[in-house]
């Protein structure tokens, strides 16, 4: 599988690279700035990115912006970012683009090393990873007049484990049901959030961006 890695912290960076092939990925580029990471995406085209939010020459949010364009260039490209912070905004913005393959990591969930490759992988395949802390926080700015305002206190609990890129047999362990409930479950957030019957894994995909991006 080939990455493409944005980090200026040289220790993150050199960590990453070796972390990752270590695992049988390959590091096609690791870039250090803003300006370099569009040109390299666009140019390399890999399986997935992992990306720091904030990247010079201002370190604000160069890393997203780029993500972002890069995505407006190669539809669905796979992109992970990584933050030291939840930043809301940040996420709803990458999250508007639809399409799945993205997630939002903060940065010490890299110190849990099969939880990060994991959800390298997923986000390679095409769906999300979400960070739990990203999501409690997204849950606190939840509106009346959002899709997600429909469901259950238990679907909403669903949906954010889901969000997290947990299957059912994990949702049913992690909230001690069956997972005959959790797919009850999920079946009823599809419908409450209009969504139309497909393959299973596209509509959770899109059921998550629902969520996350009407925040």
């Amino acid at each position: 599988m080939r990455v493409l890695i944005a980090e200026d912290h040289a220790l993150l960076r050199d960590g990453l690279i070796r972390l990752l092939e270590a695992h049988d990925f390959t590091v096609v580029e690791a870039v250090d700035n803003g300006p370099r990471l569009v040109p390299a995406l666009v140019e390399h085209r890999p399986d997935v990115a992992v990306v720091d939010v904030r990247l010079p020459p201002t370190f604000t949010d160069e890393g997203l912006k780029a993500a972002i364009e890069a995505r407006q260039q190669v539809p669905g490209l796979p992109i992970l970012v990584l933050s030291q912070y939840v930043e809301q905004l940040y996420a709803r913005e990458l999250l508007t683009g639809g399409g799945g393959a993205v997630g939002y990591l903060l940065k010490d969930r890299v110190s849990n090393v099969a939880e990060f490759l994991d959800s390298v992988r997923r986000v390679a395949a095409g769906g999300t990873a979400m960070d739990p802390d990203v999501i409690g926080q997204l849950l606190a700015r939840s509106t009346r007049d959002s899709p997600v305002a429909r469901l259950t206190p238990r679907e909403s609990e669903v949906l954010g484990l889901m969000a997290e890129g947990r299957s059912n047999a994990a949702i049913a362990a992690a909230l001690f049901v069956t997972e005959k409930a959790v797919s009850k479950h999920t079946n009823n957030i599809f419908a409450k959030l209009d969504l139309p019957p497909s393959e299973d894994d596209n509509r959770r995909v899109m059921a998550v961006l629902t969520y996350l991006s009407s925040r």
